[in-house]
């Protein structure tokens, strides 16, 4: 073999030796919500850690559960809300969390995580990520053109066909979800939002399709850019969307004034939680993840970004202040008061509300 072939095969060799110490690097495959953590958050934990963290995005319980229950997901930290996790939970979806490779789960709120008990007994398979509402996001001077009000404090803007014939003309987005739109509207109407009466769906679904010709659409995260750039004026949707929609229209300095309320009638308040998947490939490098988003340093930065509230308690004082006393972020205990929490509900009131939300959709 002659030198200069020699010399090839010996980097080539090394080439190989190289792609293999590459495709070896850690990773955490990491599914979660659009729009759901810092700017820097990733590169920055594998910077302190040498593990790769691959993000895909969801933006719909509904969407996160199908890919659970198939199983198989490829996923190694996942993101549900609290009122998906027990049935998931009992079909054996997740794995229980080591609590030795989790020395940061100390930095949790006891309050919270007993609440999370009813969800996940003893607290084995889950910890809180971020929480926050459902409520209105709005364009201020679009709506006031549109019904001369300054400020909207009731769902029945949303939900009265006289309000929304008005606003159909500046455009109207509504969550892509059954198990967020259909809640608010039992709620509104007076009666249980967590109901297992097939009559209160059948109400439910009739006040919803008085409104439907008026919807420009339904989607869980297409609103955030919506709002921001002044493309539609109402959005049903998540308090910390909003926020982030509200700080992008501010950045472009188009004139664009958003605000987000919580309606008088109340709205739900949920959480968001991390767990490992029952197939994950990356178990310990999914601990270390995880514990690394409970350092209060760290969720710190992601709630000052995203617009949603912790449950670190210690993250506090390290919070922008102008995001930690926002009560659109962390509602004072009178609005806290009047929310109402999603419970787990039996399969056959699953398979009612995604009936309605069919028939919603399409109009009929």
């Amino acid at each position: 073999m002659s030198i200069s072939v020699f010399r090839k095969a010996l980097m080539a060799g090394a080439g190989l030796t190289l792609a293999c110490s590459v495709q070896a690097a850690p990773t955490v495959h990491f599914y979660n919500w659009s729009d759901y953590v810092g700017p820097t958050t990733l590169a920055d934990f594998e910077k302190a850690t040498g593990i790769k963290p691959v993000q895909d995005v969801f933006d719909s319980n509904e969407t996160l559960e199908g890919k659970l229950l198939a199983g198989n997901t490829g996923y190694d930290v996942v993101v549900p809300s609290n009122h998906f996790l027990g049935k998931q939970i009992k079909a054996g979806a997740f794995q229980k969390l080591d609590k030795n490779l989790l020395p940061n789960y100390s930095n949790l709120d006891p309050a919270l995580m007993k609440r999370l008990e009813r969800n996940d007994p003893g607290n084995q398979y889950a910890v809180p990520y971020l929480w926050g509402t459902n409520g209105i996001g709005y364009n201020v001077d679009k709506v006031k053109a549109a019904l001369g009000v300054d400020t909207i404090d009731s769902w029945a803007v949303l939900f009265e066909p006289e309000n929304m014939k008005k606003l159909a003309k500046c455009g109207v987005a509504f969550l892509d979800s059954a198990d967020e739109m259909l809640p608010a509207v039992l709620n509104y109407m007076g009666l249980d939002p967590n109901s297992t009466n097939a009559k209160d769906y059948q109400a439910a679904e009739k006040k919803l399709l008085a409104v439907r010709p008026y919807v420009t659409y339904f989607h869980s995260s297409k609103y955030i850019t919506d709002l921001a750039n002044g493309d539609i004026c109402v959005a049903a949707g998540f308090s910390g969307d909003v926020f982030q929609a509200k700080a992008r229209a501010e950045e472009a300095k188009k004139g664009v004034n958003l605000a987000y309320a919580i309606p008088k009638e109340g709205g739900n308040l949920w959480f968001d939680v991390l767990a490992i998947p029952k197939d994950a490939k990356n178990v310990k490098e999914a601990h270390a993840f995880i514990n690394y988003l409970l350092k209060p340093e760290v969720i710190a930065q992601v709630s000052d970004y995203v617009g949603y509230a912790n449950p670190n308690p210690k993250a506090g004082d390290l919070m922008d202040q102008a995001v930690r006393t926002d009560a659109a972020v962390y509602p004072p205990q009178e609005v806290l008061n009047k929310m109402f929490v999603n419970s787990e509900l039996p399969p056959k009131v699953q398979r009612l509300m995604t009936r309605s939300w069919t028939k919603v959709k399409s109009g009929k």
